[in-house]
């Protein structure tokens, strides 16, 4: 009975669990967007590329089609809403892989507001169970 109480509460506390891929991941994995930080004013002029880096903290990173435990490979989400969790990543110019265990980027961008945020793959492309994502950050290009 205890079991089952844990197992529904989980689901109304993290609906997405449920919906998560089955590659498990720690429950303590803490992935960030190192730079640039949440309200940055990037003065690029705009189609002039910036740095990007990726921060995780307590998970491994590992190329694509590596299936190792407890690591997984950074997507970049770019103006877009997280992906279905329970699917591959998609690949297009708002889902950015980097499926070679790359840690930062360099991206261009138009000038606008524009929003960021970093979601952890498995060895293919699905999120881990619990989902690893960062929080989503806005930036501006001027």
């Amino acid at each position: 009975m205890r079991r089952k109480f844990v197992f529904l509460l989980s689901a109304m506390l993290l609906p997405w669990a449920a919906q998560a891929g089955d590659t498990p991941a720690p429950e303590n994995a803490y992935l960030y967007i190192g730079w640039p930080n949440d309200g940055e004013v990037l003065q690029t002029g705009g189609g002039k590329p910036f740095r990007v880096w990726f921060g995780l903290r307590h998970m491994g990173v590992a190329p694509a089609g590596v299936d190792v435990p407890n690591t997984g490979h950074h997507h970049l989400l770019i103006n877009t809403e997280v992906p279905p969790l329970d699917e591959p990543i998609p690949a297009d110019e708002n889902h950015l892989h980097f499926g070679r265990g790359q840690t930062q980027t360099q991206l261009t961008l138009p000038r606008g507001t524009h929003t960021l945020q970093l979601i952890m793959g498995d060895h293919a492309h699905v999120p881990h169970n619990p989902p690893v994502i960062s929080n989503k950050i806005t930036i501006t290009v001027q």
